[in-house]
């Protein structure tokens, strides 16, 4: 099958897992970016994600003997141990054991054997830094307040997956896009784009429209914020404050993992149950489901022949191609 899309996967961050499904001695094995990669938590609470094969005999350090009991690799202290002959790794691939070994082989004795990718915590969220050409993280995480774990005005994070078969810059352009709204997810308008500025490593968008509810006609407010091309937040007023974490990661070429990390606000020091605020929830996980025969089915345009109610997809697409390497518009 030939590929859809010209593009290849862009760098920065992104979310690979939330914070409080990786506990303190544990390791899992992800893929992402085409790659195979192992992500532990040591004893003393740090987060690593290195490349999954051991350098020794090849054995993925993220399963082993305890995989029938669902858990995984083995850590110990602050290293991560082969489940084929008990090598030991730390944080930054370097063996620290070799433990039927009078001594560490000089190959690796020292030295950085597996490569390590740049992790951070933030917004309760685990993210992986990811560059073609190994380049060092250029920006940061951006936190989001009602993220936080001490935030006591907000609700728990209420986690929604897919995997869609697409490029993530087309899922991320959906916000540049109003028109859609109304032919795809059935709105009664067409939002207006009410704001755009593209700046630097962050964009923001703000949609407007009006809303029917049982109550009478509602001024929507959509605000669309990303930093760099893995990290966007929504935030939805009007009728419930909802934020949307709102995460994309390329686990192959044309293949995405969308997150979506739905936190809203408490009223008396609870979320409330049902209603508005569980029909909110569902209604953006529909328009995610109504969106994806489209995502997957569809050629990227280089060329779009634009028309005046379109959004600003081209100031949208200049600002992600500063994200790729070897490719341009």
């Amino acid at each position: 099958m030939s590929k859809r899309y010209p593009m290849p996967i862009p760098f920065g961050w992104f979310h690979v897992a939330f914070s409080d499904e990786l506990s303190v001695g544990e390791a899992k094995p992800i893929r992402y970016f085409g790659k195979d990669m192992v992500l532990f938590r040591t004893q003393s609470g740090e987060v690593a994600c290195l490349d999954a094969y051991c350098p020794h005999m090849g054995a993925h350090l993220g399963h082993g003997i305890h995989d029938f009991m669902g858990k995984g690799g083995e850590v110990q202290g602050e290293s991560i141990v082969c489940p084929f002959h008990a090598w030991k790794f730390d944080t930054e691939g370097m063996v620290t054991d070799v433990p039927y070994a009078k001594n560490i082989p000089p190959k690796v004795k020292d030295k950085q054997c597996l490569k390590k990718y740049p992790t951070t915590e933030e917004n309760q969220s685990i993210w992986v830094w990811h560059h073609p050409e190994d380049l060092p993280p250029s920006w940061d995480v951006k936190p989001i307040p009602e993220a936080q774990f001490d935030n006591e005005e907000w609700g728990d994070i209420q986690i929604h997956r897919k995997v869609i078969n697409t490029h993530m810059q087309d899922i991320a352009e959906n916000g540049a896009d109003p028109a859609h709204f109304c032919y795809v997810h059935g709105t009664v308008h067409v939002p207006d784009v009410a704001e755009a500025v593209f700046d630097g490593h962050s964009r923001n968008v703000v949609l407007t429209s009006k809303m029917t509810t049982p109550q009478g006609d509602i001024n929507g407010r959509i605000e669309f914020a990303s930093v760099g091309p893995g990290q966007s937040v929504t935030y939805f007023g009007g009728i419930c404050d909802t934020v949307l974490l709102g995460n994309i990661t390329h686990i192959e070429d044309e293949v995405v993992e969308v997150t979506f990390g739905f936190i809203q606000k408490k009223v008396n020091g609870e979320v409330p149950v049902g209603g508005v605020n569980a029909a909110i929830i569902e209604d953006i996980c529909k328009q995610l489901d109504e969106d994806t025969p489209i995502w997957e089915n569809k050629i990227y345009r280089k060329l779009p022949i634009l028309c005046d109610g379109d959004g600003p997809i081209a100031r949208f697409r200049k600002w992600y191609g500063q994200f790729y390497i070897g490719w341009s518009e």
